[in-house]
């Protein structure tokens, strides 16, 4: 961009995604404004941002640019946790399994990309899992990270928050008055957008005190990933500055039911366990700090981020929205100034 013009652009949602894309804008010049119903310091599950898993680990895909997204993040993150020790990042140590017989260990592309990657040994696999590995990835605390950025976009890039509800996108270029939109609207992309594929993914966690070491209880886990894939969705994530972890998980396509599912706390419990070997052996669930249990904004077909209908639309997430959140954003803006070119030349 030329100094000087500072294009007005506009970003709806303030959830992972929306801030991240708001960050990468207005460091390329862009004058941002973010409008949302719900805003950082907002603690309500009506949107995901705040409840979110968090970590930043790899995932299989066969798609270039899917890990050339996902190895953005981890960069921006990476240096992230090693500069600011106040924005809720850090590094942390990770043991995920594969419990399918048919998991093909080939397709673990980012056996190069990480740092301490190694396959674990028969040994080291917790019971009904196949296989596994270890390596060196990021753990996030939504709930500290999200107003960090926000009080940086507002300080630092002079990002202007909004708080409103919107009927439709046109709507929300009138109210900031821009020529160009970002959607990134999560769930509300299915009325926002008019795209039927956006769907909810119900998750239920919870959050307690970090374990401690079975062979030395001095020793507080509170740098250890485990999560198990395939036919089980099993996972203990750190949440630095908390003194706690999240341990979860489930995914319920198209539900949207916020309800805690008591036998679903048991069976947690008892998957962690198995998983960890005990770390959780003495958990009751009154000694639960918070039940969480929220809908991720998912899209059949995978997330979307393209340019239609007069906006950038960048949503469909899931529960993969820290993932992506580098790689989407930088997509964003690469379209934004294709679409300023253009609308400079009518």
């Amino acid at each position: 961009m030329v100094r000087g013009e500072r294009q007005d652009v506009g970003v709806v949602g303030a959830g992972i995604v929306g801030l991240t894309c708001a960050l990468r804008l207005s460091e390329a010049g862009y004058r941002v404004t973010v409008l949302a119903r719900d805003l950082p310091g907002d603690l309500t599950t009506a949107w995901a941002s705040p409840w979110a898993g968090a970590v930043v680990l790899p995932f299989i895909t066969k798609d270039s640019r899917d890990r050339a997204m996902q190895i953005a993040s981890l960069r921006y993150y990476w240096s992230l946790a090693h500069r600011d020790p106040t924005c809720g990042v850090q590094t942390v140590t990770v043991q995920e399994y594969w419990d399918h017989p048919s998991h093909d260990e080939s397709d673990e592309w980012y056996a190069t990309a990480v740092p301490h990657f190694r396959r674990l040994n028969p040994d080291e696999l917790p019971p009904g899992t196949k296989k596994g590995n270890t390596f060196v990835a990021i753990s996030v605390n939504p709930e500290r990270y999200l107003q960090w950025l926000a009080e940086l976009l507002e300080t630092s890039h002079k990002v202007r928050f909004i708080r409103a509800n919107v009927n439709s996108l046109k709507d929300a270029k009138t109210t900031i008055e821009c020529k160009i939109l970002v959607n990134a609207s999560g769930l509300g992309a299915k009325e926002l957008a008019k795209d039927p594929k956006v769907i909810g993914v119900r998750g239920q966690t919870m959050f307690v005190d970090c374990p401690r070491d079975p062979k030395d209880a001095s020793k507080v886990i509170d740098k250890e990933v485990r999560i198990r894939r395939g036919t089980e969705y099993t996972y203990v994530l750190p949440r630095m500055l908390s003194g706690g972890v999240i341990i979860g998980g489930v995914e319920e396509e198209g539900s949207t039911n916020t309800d805690i599912n008591v036998d679903l706390q048991r069976d947690i419990i008892e998957r962690v366990n198995t998983m960890t070997n005990g770390w959780f052996r003495d958990l009751k669930l009154s000694d639960v700090r918070k039940n969480i249990a929220g809908v991720r904004p998912g899209r059949e077909g995978g997330y979307r981020i393209e340019k239609a209908d007069d906006a950038i639309h960048a949503y469909g997430f899931g529960g993969a929205g820290y993932r992506y959140s580098i790689g989407a954003a930088d997509i964003v803006v690469d379209l934004v100034q294709k679409l300023q070119e253009l609308l400079a030349r009518l």
